[in-house]
């Protein structure tokens, strides 16, 4: 059997590294597939580590603009599948306009189906391709033999806008990178801290509207003002409105930057070593499918402080310290919280540790695989 990959739309973040990962995991033969062609553009491609069974296909229309895309997957992609006799086609990016049928999709992207985050965009460009895609994604999610989603509270707040999906449906969550993987370290106490050797926050997040990192900068500002030796190094790239307001909220509360980096974005392969120098990692995201960043800083034995939103306490469980977001005097109590107090540090470290350690992308491929060869058995 064969499987097509339509990759026209994966082109960064997390959809590109799950897209990596999975190939890199994947024992297609263990579930009777002889190959799998990928169609996408020769970025894309170059990142997929290349294997016996698997056919990269570069398109020209993929290499243009959206409607290039969308032109190549409506007109182009279905013929091309039934020419190379594949028996299925695979969706990671949850947008397809074809005709070839079976398939199996994903939902990786939560924002178009969660209108109260959607509007802190205001009126966008960007909130008129979420609302394209909402309608796309609807229709595909509807068609597909097979659909997958990433956590429980994804499949509850899709189900909730679409109503109905007619395919076999699997929660299959994202694996993590082994290289994140650092067991917790002993915790200094409270007093070991200075401005010299200060508490160091890590956030690693893109800078947009609901991932709230101006309220995050507020939270440490106030605890810098009670006295607490604390800086907060912000890591990821960033939408030009949402950077402008973080570094004017920056330059109001530190204009010396003496507690507040913002590092810009880090190459994927050096993220771990972000991870590695910091003490405490939050995450204060209110709009997140899977959020693999947070399953990499449990991984990597850090004490975490979270958002209390989306599907963090699914992920994260018992195992951090929650905050509302949009609360600053929450976000530093949550902090204080674990600056106080060393041994519920290493609890929480140890205990998110633990938990996460489900999460391989050799068990992701296992279960992909499987999924897409039930449906394929269907039809």
């Amino acid at each position: 059997m064969i499987i097509g990959i339509d990759a026209s739309n994966i082109r960064a973040g997390g959809g590109l590294t799950h897209l990596v990962e999975l190939l890199k995991a994947a024992e297609p033969l263990k579930h009777d597939f002889s190959k799998i062609i990928i169609w996408s553009r020769s970025v894309t491609l170059s990142k997929i580590e290349d294997r016996p069974w698997i056919e990269k296909k570069k398109q020209k229309h993929l290499e243009k603009g959206l409607f290039n895309r969308i032109f190549w997957q409506r007109f182009r992609l279905s013929k091309q599948a039934r020419l190379l006799n594949c028996d299925v086609l695979f969706i990671p990016g949850g947008s397809y306009a074809g005709d070839f049928y079976p398939i199996v999709t994903m939902n990786q992207n939560l924002l178009p189906f969660e209108w109260n985050e959607l509007k802190r965009f205001g009126y966008s460009l960007f909130t008129l391709k979420m609302i394209l895609l909402r309608w796309i994604q609807k229709k595909t999610l509807i068609n597909a033999e097979g659909v997958i989603f990433l956590t429980h509270y994804a499949k509850d707040i899709v189900i909730g806008v679409i109503k109905s999906i007619n395919g076999k449906m699997m929660i299959i969550p994202h694996g993590i990178d082994d290289r994140f993987k650092n067991p917790p370290r002993e915790q200094l106490s409270a007093k070991k801290y200075t401005i010299d050797n200060p508490f160091r926050i890590l956030y690693v997040s893109v800078i947009y509207p609901y991932k709230h990192q101006w309220h995050v900068v507020d939270a440490i500002a106030q605890l810098r003002k009670n006295g607490v030796p604390i800086t907060l190094n912000l890591v990821g790239p960033s939408s030009s409105y949402s950077l402008e307001r973080l570094q004017k909220k920056i330059k109001k509360v530190d204009p010396f930057k003496e507690f507040v980096q913002y590092s810009g974005a880090v190459h994927y392969k050096e993220l771990n070593k972000y991870y590695e120098n910091a003490n405490v990692f939050l995450f204060a995201s209110s709009c997140e499918t899977f959020g693999m960043i947070l399953t990499e800083a449990m991984l990597a034995g850090l004490p975490i402080a979270c958002s209390d939103r989306s599907a963090m306490p699914e992920l994260l469980g018992n195992t951090g310290v929650y905050f509302d977001p949009e609360q600053p005097n929450k976000i530093s109590e949550a902090i204080s919280k674990l600056f106080n107090d060393h041994e519920l540090r290493f609890k929480l470290a140890n205990e998110s540790f633990k938990k996460v350690q489900g999460y391989s992308w050799k068990r992701c491929a296992n279960e992909t695989f499987s999924l897409i060869k039930q449906v394929v058995s269907k039809t």
